[in-house]
């Protein structure tokens, strides 16, 4: 196996340890719930077969679901940024991404930010929504998707300046 392919394997892994064991224990004023597993979702190469990724995400979500006892609900937001993230990468970098010369090490940091904002928003509102699953707690939906956001899009920010690779 490759040594890229053992980075993936063990980010993979990681991530799920510290989220299962870790932040699924944080619940912070009732509202506040960092997801840092989409991680994996965000900084999987681009250039990657889009099936193995869609399955990948499937995998992660669904093994947080198993953890965390929560019906699915994790799977169907992973697979749902996954299957929209080549749309996110060309709004946040445009040409660098059309052109499949980018790489999440390299690229500025307000394309990294927008990037990252919206798949996590996305992603949060899609788990809350499924979550609550009451369309008359709409106000509960976005403040647990707001502030849990806010804390998932800092963690994954300062985890990824921590551990790029910049040369």
């Amino acid at each position: 196996m490759s040594n890229n392919i053992v980075g993936h394997i063990v980010r993979f892994l990681v991530l799920i340890l510290l989220q299962v064991l870790v932040l699924n224990h944080i619940n912070f004023l009732g509202h506040i719930n960092p997801y840092l597993y989409i991680l994996f979702i965000i900084l999987y190469p681009t250039a990657n077969n889009r099936a193995t990724f869609l399955l990948l995400s499937f995998l992660l979500g669904i093994t947080i679901d198993m953890f965390s006892d929560s019906g699915g609900v994790h799977a169907a937001a992973a697979v749902t940024i996954a299957f929209i993230r080549p749309v996110v990468l060309k709004f946040s970098f445009g040409s660098v991404y059309e052109h499949q010369t980018m790489r999440f090490g390299n690229v500025e940091f307000g394309s990294m930010f927008t990037y990252i904002t919206i798949l996590t928003i996305v992603h949060h509102f899609i788990l809350f929504s499924l979550e609550v699953f009451n369309v008359l707690e709409i106000i509960l939906i976005l403040k647990k998707t707001l502030f849990s956001s806010i804390f998932t899009i800092l963690l994954c920010i300062i985890t990824n300046i921590i551990f790029s690779r910049r040369h």
